[in-house]
C-alpha cells in the first residue's frame, strides 16, 4: 500500500529535509507551509480551510512548525518576560499544533497505523529543567508536550492504531539556532534521518511520549 505524508512548516530546514526524504523513501508527501500555502498555524479558520482541501488519508502527519523566540532572543532573566513574547510563543508553538491536531482527525485512518508528530524541545522538559531561562519557549514547549499527552489519550477511543507523539530532534542547524554557535548542531538532513527511524519504531503503545531524536524518553 502506498504511504502518504503530510509535512506542516515544509518550507523550515527540518520540514524540507523531512519532505525530502519521505519521497525518497516513496512515500506521497503532502507540504504545507506559510511561505507555499499561506499556512497561519495560529488561525483556526487557515487550517480548517487547508484541511478542507485534503482527501488522502494520511499515514504519518508531522508539524515542524515553531518559533524560538522574537527580535530579542529568548529571555535570559524572568525580568525580561514580556505579555506580548508568551503569547506569540504559545499562539505558535502550542495552539498551532494543537488546532492542528483537532483538525486533521479525519484525515487519519482508522483501520490501521499512523502517526501524528510535533517537533518539541528537550528544554520544554521541566524535570530536565536545570539552566533556567527561555521562559516563554520552555513553556509553551511543555504546554505543546501536555496537548501531545492528552489527545492521545482521547484519540485511543477512536484511532485505535493512532500514535501522537511529541519528538525532540536536537539542536539543528538552521536559522532558527544560528545564533546559538556554542551548540553542538547536526544538520536537518542528519536530524530528519534520526527523527524517521524513531518514527519507523513507534507502536500505538508508545502514544503520548515524549521522545528525543535517539528513542529515548524524556523526562516530563
Amino acid at each position: 500500500m502506498q504511504k502518504h505524508a503530510l509535512v506542516l512548516g515544509a518550507s523550515g530546514g527540518i520540514g524540507q529535509a523531512l519532505a525530502g526524504q519521505l519521497a525518497e523513501q516513496g512515500v506521497t508527501v503532502t507540504c504545507l507551509s506559510r511561505s507555499q500555502d499561506g499556512l497561519d498555524v495560529t488561525c483556526e479558520t487557515n487550517i480548517s480551510e487547508l484541511f478542507s482541501g485534503l482527501e488522502t488519508p494520511f499515514d504519518l502527519v508531522i508539524v515542524a512548525t515553531g518559533i524560538l523566540s522574537g527580535e530579542k532572543g529568548p529571555e535570559k532573566t524572568i525580568k525580561a518576560l514580556t505579555v506580548e513574547e508568551l503569547i506569540h510563543l504559545f499562539a505558535v508553538n502550542t495552539i498551532g499544533p494543537a488546532l492542528v491536531l483537532k483538525h486533521v482527525q479525519h484525515l487519519l485512518p482508522r483501520d490501521r497505523r499512523a502517526v501524528f508528530a510535533a517537533l518539541s524541545a528537550r528544554v520544554g522538559s521541566i524535570g530536565d529543567n536545570t539552566l533556567g531561562g527561555w521562559y516563554s519557549y520552555r513553556a509553551s514547549k511543555a504546554a505543546l508536550n501536555q496537548m501531545i499527552r492528552t489527545a492521545s489519550i482521547e484519540l485511543k477511543r477512536s484511532h485505535k492504531h493512532l500514535v501522537c507523539i511529541a519528538l525532540h530532534p536536537g539542536t539543528v542547524a538552521t536559522d532558527f539556532t544560528q545564533n546559538y554557535p556554542a551548540h553542538t548542531k547536526v544538520t536537518p538532513q542528519e536530524a530528519a534521518n534520526n527523527l524517521l527511524k524513531v518514527i519507523d519504531t513507534l507502536a500505538p503503545e508508545d502514544s503520548g511520549r515524549f521522545l528525543d531524536w535517539a528513542g529515548n524518553v524524556v523526562p516530563w
